[in-house]
């Protein structure tokens, strides 16, 4: 029998759980020492004993867990995991009968109802990723769940529960089919390699979907373009395929070589037309400056956080840097595509960011476009952090 505990949350915080935010937080508990085994359900009550959701102990970087019911019964079962994810699939239709597209976000933690894990979809293979012990308790129960609710060809698992959110290295396969590796996946008729048991990083990031085609679409032909940050290169390939003149991929790892020349060729374009470097992306831009070189369009989606041997880069601190770095060296009515996943802060801080950098380099812009999530990476507006994406596309006014 699973444990269960009452948690008393603070007058203070109660309307907010109330109204349906879903994140258990330490500041909001009293008796948040109770908490000891995790996968232990919970019920929420205010100081007057009045409840306000039932959830889960699962702890995380984000927090103690998650609210995932009103019903003070929910005991977190076999048929309360098939009914939420038949929700979320069912949202996903669309996606799933696309013949252009066949990797997405099938089920994203608090958006579809269920925080502490995500399942990513691959041509028919799932991947899921877990972020608390407490969650993983319940894995059984959910793989049960998805046997019932769909059909799938195998399932791939990551465990991503250490203390400070890294990813624990394991074998990664779970059940039914082994997936080929690459496996090579569609995105907007574009082909990606993915490797869904080699590490972390299976090859690409699914919520860049509608920004990746809105380069290829709009702003590549007959273009120059840098993409720094660059991982496996895919705006370097969606750029390439939206008729680029050159592309120009630039990521410190040293297996974003081989991993960028391996996602080129499996689109048929000859990567030795194209430019791949291995370098700190600070130091490039330092070079591109000294030595003059304008591009077209500069794209940077940078990690929120990132620290090389003699760098250390934060979102909130240095964005406004980084674009700085990119006017240098962005033609006169060129484009900037500025990216953040950080969850810190919202797209007006972020527009602060961009709106500072221009005003130190006395230039003018535009932003032209705007994105955050695509829809199959469900949010909820009680919390407004699940909704990190944000992305700008600025033009620099000549």
């Amino acid at each position: 029998m699973r444990p269960q505990l009452n948690l008393k949350v603070k007058n203070k915080y109660a309307k907010q759980y109330k109204n349906g935010f879903p994140l258990i937080q330490k500041q909001s508990l009293i008796n948040w020492n109770e908490l000891k085994e995790e996968g232990t359900l919970v019920k929420l009550v205010d100081e007057q004993n009045q409840f306000l959701g039932k959830g889960y102990y699962g702890n995380q970087n984000k927090g103690y867990g998650w609210v995932v019911s009103s019903d003070p019964q929910e005991m977190m079962d076999v048929a309360f995991f098939k009914n939420t994810l038949q929700k979320a699939i069912q949202k996903r239709s669309a996606l799933m009968k696309s013949e252009e597209t066949n990797a997405f976000r099938l089920f994203n933690g608090e958006g579809d109802g269920i925080g502490g894990f995500t399942i990513d979809y691959f041509d028919g293979f799932l991947v899921i990723n877990w972020y608390s012990h407490g969650i993983y308790s319940f894995n059984s129960v959910i793989l049960e769940a998805l046997e019932d609710v769909m059909n799938y060809r195998g399932i791939y698992e990551k465990k991503r529960f250490l203390a400070d959110g890294k990813y624990m290295d394991d074998n990664d396969y779970v059940t039914g089919q082994q997936a080929p590796s690459p496996l090579i996946i569609k995105e907007n008729g574009v082909n990606f390699a993915v490797h869904l048991n080699d590490g972390a990083m299976v090859g690409i990031f699914l919520d860049q979907r509608e920004v990746r085609k809105t380069i290829r679409d709009k702003y590549s032909q007959g273009k120059t373009v840098l993409n720094t940050f660059s991982y496996t290169g895919a705006f370097s390939v969606y750029a390439a395929l939206g008729g680029a003149k050159k592309t120009t991929s630039v990521d410190l790892a040293k297996r974003s070589l081989p991993k960028t020349i391996e996602q080129f060729q499996v689109n048929n374009i000859d990567d030795k037309t194209q430019s791949i470097l291995v370098e700190e992306v600070f130091h490039y831009f330092k070079y591109a400056k000294r030595k003059n070189l304008k591009f077209d369009v500069v794209i940077m989606d940078p990690p929120s956080f990132a620290r090389s041997k003699k760098v250390t880069f934060r979102a909130e601190k240095d964005y406004t840097s980084l674009v700085s770095d990119a006017i240098a060296i962005t033609e006169k009515n060129g484009l900037i595509v500025a990216s953040t996943n950080a969850s810190t802060f919202g797209m007006d801080k972020f527009k602060g960011f961009i709106d500072l950098a221009f005003k130190q380099n006395k230039q003018k812009y535009k932003i032209v476009e705007e994105f955050s999530l695509p829809s199959d990476f469900a949010t909820i507006k009680q919390f407004k952090e699940g909704n990190y994406l944000k992305v700008l596309f600025i033009k620099v006014v000549g």
